[in-house]
């Protein structure tokens, strides 16, 4: 039976699971076919502490664009140590970005959102694509509350564009729960957080939000836009 046929039958069993047995559900069930891409954002943070203190066999990546924040890349040596867990990294192809900066400027991203796509196309989404290929579900640390277009996912899904399983273990966490778990449990997280980041993506994509601004208003900040790389494109 192909997955997307496993999907309904999955979605009934997990529905009314904690995160930590969803994951060791679905790792029991695809063994060695289980990935979880983390962003070092503050839930991406709390699974994969999941993942380390249950010693669940889910093998951990991270997409480093070139053009991170220095906190994110300290938090990953952090997170690596105090977890005690290599989190695998894959860069974007050489060629390509030598090609995008040759046509764009290094940062032609602002020019136009047809630049910007082009460049999270080949700074994430492909890169992407070549860590899941293989493998049968991919988990994320999407909450619901993220955005409009997040708050119409379902916390198991069918991912199109990667032809794989989707776990979103945390869709219906709220803000205030998953700071509390994080407070609880000590784990390490990006300092940028603490000076209005919310959502912390490249350096020059990603600005502090204003009180009462959308969680993903500083994302792409000088676009209308539905505030998505591609990663997570409905």
């Amino acid at each position: 039976m192909s997955l997307k046929k496993n999907l309904l039958e999955l979605s009934e069993k997990i529905e009314s699971l904690s995160p930590v047995e969803g994951l060791g559900l679905l790792a029991d069930l695809f063994p060695g076919k289980v990935v979880f891409s983390t962003s070092l954002g503050q839930e991406d943070q709390v699974i994969t502490q999941l993942i380390a203190d249950y010693h669940l066999p889910i093998h951990i990546f991270t997409l480093d664009t070139g053009r991170l924040f220095s906190e994110t890349l300290d938090l990953l040596a952090r997170t690596e140590s105090r977890y005690k867990k290599r989190i695998q990294v894959y860069y974007p192809d050489r060629e390509d970005i030598e090609d995008l900066v040759q046509k764009q400027g290094i940062n032609g991203f602002y020019d136009s959102v047809e630049n910007r796509k082009s460049c999270c196309y080949i700074r994430k989404v492909a890169p992407l694509k070549r860590a899941l290929q293989g493998n049968s579900i991919w988990i994320t640390g999407l909450r619901g509350e993220q955005s409009a277009n997040r708050s119409s996912m379902k916390k198991l899904e069918w991912d199109e564009a990667n032809q794989i399983i989707k776990y979103n273990p945390l869709l219906d966490w709220s803000f205030d729960e998953m700071l509390a778990y994080i407070s609880a449990h000590n784990i390490p997280y990006n300092p940028l957080h603490d000076k209005g980041f919310i959502s912390i993506g490249c350096a020059p994509c990603t600005r502090a939000i204003l009180p009462g601004e959308d969680a993903r208003a500083g994302r792409w900040w000088w676009e209308d836009s539905k505030k998505e790389c591609g990663l997570h494109a409905k």
